[in-house]
């Protein structure tokens, strides 16, 4: 057909139809997108309002089918991120190749800015610039709350907390996760700081940021009962 000819007319259409009145039994979509005006004027047909429930009701399923899409993303990236830092942590040999690793993985992977490790512990030969903290320092005061909780914190960390966490950086830090990491082998902090004041919030979830820390916490202890004599 000619490109002068494509349009078709009203009767044409009202023709087709005619002669294929089974046309809406296969594009039933269709249906949801036409507005059929009723002879009774105001008045809504039963078949008008069966049709009005079933675009609510499509367009709630979809609406769900949407989010489930989306948290299903979500976790497929969790997912993602939780195997790579793990792997980065498996291929550290020493504490300073884990703490490079976990700089590198962090940033990369979870877009972080800041990065602080603090294991509490009398290791004054230490090899990384304040990895460990004295158990009786007094740099442990305004963790203590977090410590004493087991649960991570996230907001704005206090300016005390950032000095001892990220050093001159401290001002640049505008939200935090403060998490705990409480072993049988190991007490310690670990921080993840960024630039956005809304990255970490009060209100965010702490099943991720515990497991990170579990995950962390746990190549640490293997780590430091490799290098105990350092100590």
């Amino acid at each position: 057909m000619s490109e002068q000819n494509s349009d078709l007319s009203a009767s044409q259409i009202e023709d087709y139809l005619q002669q294929h009145p089974d046309f809406f039994h296969e594009h039933l979509n269709l249906l949801e997108q036409m507005s059929i005006p009723h002879p009774s004027g105001t008045a809504i047909s039963l078949i008008s309002k069966q049709l009005e429930l079933f675009r609510c009701k499509h367009h709630e399923l979809e609406n769900q089918l949407n989010t489930l899409i989306e948290i299903a993303r979500d976790n497929d990236t969790s997912f993602i991120r939780m195997h790579k830092l793990t792997l980065a942590l498996l291929e550290a040999s020493t504490l300073e190749q884990a703490i490079a690793n976990l700089d590198a993985v962090l940033a990369d992977y979870f877009l972080t800015d800041f990065v602080a490790v603090r294991i509490i512990k009398h290791c004054p030969d230490s090899a990384i610039a304040n990895l460990f903290i004295e158990p009786d320092s007094k740099n442990l005061q305004p963790f203590l709350k977090e410590l004493s909780s087991n649960q991570p914190k996230c907001g704005r960390p206090t300016l005390a907390q950032a000095k001892i966490l990220f050093g001159d950086s401290a001002v640049e830090v505008k939200s935090c996760a403060i998490i705990p990491m409480t072993f049988t082998e190991l007490d310690g902090i670990l921080a993840i700081g960024s630039r956005e004041k809304g990255r970490f919030h009060h209100s965010m979830g702490n099943l991720f940021l515990t497991q990170m820390s579990e995950i962390i916490g746990t190549r640490l202890i293997s780590l430091l009962g490799q290098t105990h004599d350092a100590c």
